[in-house]
């Protein structure tokens, strides 16, 4: 009996590893985040019990300590249990907390990683995180807590460092992003790209300045950009292995 922390990747079904497909398909239970899709869960065993534990910020949510309370439960009596994350596991997604209650437990625990909206985003938007000649680096970083008064993360430091900056869970608080960077010296002409939805029919790309970030509201989830790679668009309008890069139709308003 295992369960196995699943990265959902990003939205795309496609991008799915073989791996968290094959285990979506033999599972007898299934604990899902709030942003896994609805094309990655229409992949779900249909005999495995499906259960939602999403955190909603304007809504009801599952507290963490009933989500491993759960997994604890039913990885006592059943086979293959997949707790579902968008993402990755292991990038912003508590998979740590959740494989330290489960061991606790003595309840055996596999990780199997996926495609995290840090990378996926910027990339579904033909935007290298890394560019020779342009940027040698890049950080990646929650803005889940108010950059106006976390201590956990050093903003000063980050906006002294110039290189890429690619920030998530931060639509709420796009504007205090702003000023957070700017009041620790990076300039306001530095270009951002907001990626929406990335990787779904609904996505979009929205690109401006640093000084422009917060003016007109964020949407969720997004992927913040930060830096001189924001402004480029390597592909142009083309594909994205095959498919419609529908993040360059930037005109293009996302489904309701």
């Amino acid at each position: 009996m295992t369960v196995h922390l699943v990265g959902a990747g990003p939205g795309d079904p496609d991008l799915l590893t073989v791996r968290a497909l094959r285990l979506l398909q033999e599972a007898d239970v299934v604990v899902a985040d709030r942003l896994v899709s609805a094309g990655v869960l229409a992949l779900v065993n249909p005999a495995a019990e499906l259960i939602p534990v999403g955190k909603d910020p304007s809504g009801t949510s599952t507290p963490q300590h009933e989500i491993s309370r759960l997994l604890v439960e039913r990885g006592r009596r059943h086979p293959v249990v997949v707790r579902l994350k968008g993402g990755d596991p292991f990038v912003f997604g508590r998979g740590g907390e959740e494989a330290e209650a489960l061991t606790a437990a003595g309840v055996e625990v596999a990780v199997v990683p996926g495609v995290t909206s840090a990378l996926a985003g910027p990339a579904a938007a033909g935007i290298p995180v890394t560019h020779r000649g342009v940027s040698s680096a890049f950080t990646v970083v929650t803005a889940h807590q108010d950059p106006a008064t976390d201590t956990t993360l050093d903003w000063d430091s980050l906006a002294r460092l110039g290189s890429t900056l690619v920030i998530l869970m931060g639509a709420a608080r796009a504007g205090a992003i702003r000023r957070r960077l700017l009041a620790a010296g990076r300039s306001p002409a530095t270009p951002v790209a907001v990626v929406t939805a990335a990787t779904t029919p609904r996505q979009r790309v929205a690109r401006l300045t640093l000084g422009e970030l917060g003016d007109t509201p964020v949407a969720n989830p997004s992927v913040i950009v930060v830096g001189e790679v924001a402004a480029r668009s390597v592909l142009g309008r083309g594909t994205l292995d095959g498919e419609p890069l529908l993040a360059l139709l930037a005109d293009t308003p996302p489904a309701a």
